[in-house]
């Protein structure tokens, strides 16, 4: 019995610990946000964060899982009612086209602004660089980072 915490809910599973994360997300948890491009680790389709960093769920196995914090595109909103920054810089920025790799491409820009809230386009260059777009939105999602962060910026609290 493995026990996983999805988006801040737990979930028992008795699947083998070698199963890719991927797969038991989208097929025991049955959240399919998630996508399978290339099993490869190549095209980031299948980004989650995993304790907050972006990883290839497609090839991190359900052991190396078990015990951490995992999020999805299903659990990246603040609220039901409301979407991420990144989310509503999409929306605004029309960048999905097929929109097949766009939650790989969401939570890599998710993360990316976790960890630098500030990127310069050659930030967003590196930290995209391992998702594919087909379609060929590049300049959309670069575009959509730097609003998201700039909208992010403008949320902040100040410190007392």
């Amino acid at each position: 019995m493995t026990i996983l915490s999805i988006n801040g809910k737990e979930h028992e599973l008795e699947v083998a610990s070698d199963t890719p994360l991927l797969w038991v997300i989208r097929e025991q948890v049955g959240l399919t946000g998630t996508k399978f491009g290339c099993g490869m680790a190549q095209c980031g389709a299948c980004t989650i964060h995993l304790n907050g960093s972006a990883i290839r769920s497609c090839v991190t196995p359900l052991s190396a899982a078990e015990g951490q914090e995992i999020t999805t595109i299903e659990g990246i909103a603040p609220g039901k009612e409301e979407l991420h920054a990144v989310q509503k810089a999409w929306v605004a920025q029309q960048v999905p086209q097929c929109g097949y790799c766009q939650s790989g491409q969401i939570m890599s820009a998710v993360a990316l602004l976790k960890e630098n809230s500030n990127p310069t386009e050659e930030d967003i260059d590196t930290a995209m660089s391992g998702n594919i777009c087909r379609c060929g939105m590049y300049s959309r999602i670069k575009r959509g980072i730097l609003i998201a962060a700039a909208e992010l910026q403008n949320t902040k609290t100040p410190k007392a």
